[in-house]
């Protein structure tokens, strides 16, 4: 095949930032190049985040990648806590004037680009290794890839990082301006996917002395569902009876209620971190999703912080294009990191709201169940978590 030796945009990373990235550009007139390390089959596998908040769902409606998306994904108008054997349902659009969220699985929103990106898109090359990303601070920067066995390299007026904590773009940010700052926490999630029917219509976030579980979905006949556990577990270690037992009693409240079960498949243990890299931009050189940020998936942020990077940016490079105006451009940095840091706030609520911690006390327990009385009890405390689940406007 020929490789493109320049772009106006050279994007890092074909998950669902690069991607939808490369398709609003698309849209703009503005020529773009995605460079993909894993291959078609690995990235539509790739198992992550199926909760799209309003804002996404309205992106990807307006970009041409929302038919499958309102076919075959789930519209949920709430969520359900559970803690002390007490249960309390969100009514999302009542607490929010409307608002609700889907469950799409990742997976499908990437298929759903893909299509779209080969079918009439600007180049996406699979199995092409970033090397490294050079002249960030210069008015050409480049980005030296390996594809199919041979060198490359391919000039850009801009850089887009979408390529994850550990990519080459974050690392074109000089240590002496790059500040990174980091949490850890002291449990994983087991996740899993059941052929079986959800557990309930929506979602359930349960708290438990035995540890955090959520029972989500991926289809009317598939479940994915996760358990709090200990860093560094082994999913060998948890035989299919023991999870089913584990959720029950986790899940359990005063009422008939069990879990749906069947047989299990994909474990897999998800370590629990956050992590904001400012600032987001270095030159010519913009940084986007995981590679700017990270937040533990309780909140279900990470794809949805993405495709906000992505819109805002999309939108300061289609002014740039149309007026010769770098102010959005300017901006950008600035822009995501107020809704950033307000996602990475949320989510380690989420998190130490209904999560056990391994030396926790039974004064730190009556904490957690106050803030959750607090909101069942209170419109202003639920109206507060239905507003950051369902997504804060765009822009």
């Amino acid at each position: 095949m020929t490789h493109p030796q320049h772009t106006t945009v050279g994007i890092i990373g074909g998950g669902p930032a690069g991607l939808l990235l490369a398709r609003l550009l698309h849209r703009s007139g503005i020529d773009c190049v995605v460079l993909e390390s894993r291959d078609r089959s690995y990235v539509e596998r790739r198992q992550r985040a199926g909760i799209l908040e309003q804002g996404t769902v309205d992106v990807l409606r307006a970009c041409g990648a929302g038919e499958r998306m309102d076919r075959e994904g789930l519209a949920h108008d709430g969520i359900e806590l559970r803690w002390n054997r007490r249960a309390h349902r969100l009514d999302f659009p009542a607490l929010t004037g409307g608002r609700r969220v889907r469950v799409y699985a990742q997976t499908e929103v990437v298929k759903d680009l893909i299509a779209l990106q080969l079918a009439d898109g600007p180049p996406l090359l699979f199995g092409a290794q970033a090397r490294a990303v050079t002249g960030a601070d210069t008015g050409r920067p480049a980005i030296r890839y390996h594809h199919q066995g041979r060198e490359q390299t391919l000039t850009c007026d801009y850089v887009v990082g979408c390529d994850g904590f550990h990519g080459v773009a974050r690392e074109a940010v000089p240590e002496r301006v790059r500040r990174t700052y980091t949490r850890s926490y002291p449990y994983s999630w087991l996740g899993v996917l059941a052929e079986a029917p959800p557990s309930h219509d929506e979602l359930i976030y349960a708290h438990s002395a035995r540890g955090f579980a959520l029972f989500s979905m991926r289809t009317p006949t598939v479940s994915r569902l996760y358990l709090q556990v200990p860093n560094g577990t082994d999913p060998a270690d948890w035989p299919d009876d023991r999870i089913w037992d584990e959720l029950e009693a986790r899940g359990a409240i005063d009422g008939p209620w069990k879990p749906a079960r069947g047989p299990l498949s994909a474990k897999a243990v998800l370590p629990m971190r956050s992590s904001v890299t400012e600032p987001m931009r270095y030159g010519r050189v913009l940084l986007a999703g995981d590679a700017a940020h990270i937040v533990p998936p309780t909140g279900a942020k990470g794809l949805n912080l993405a495709v906000a990077d992505v819109t805002v940016l999309a939108r300061a490079l289609d002014r740039l294009h149309r007026t010769g105006s770098t102010e959005l451009l300017d901006a950008y940095s600035d822009t995501c990191l107020r809704r950033v840091w307000r996602a990475e706030h949320f989510s380690a609520f989420m998190t130490t709201t209904l999560h056990t911690a391994p030396d926790q006390s039974p004064f730190d327990t009556r904490l957690q169940h106050s803030q959750l009385d607090r909101i069942a009890d209170s419109p202003h405390a639920a109206a507060e978590l239905a507003e950051n689940y369902t997504g804060l406007p765009l822009i």
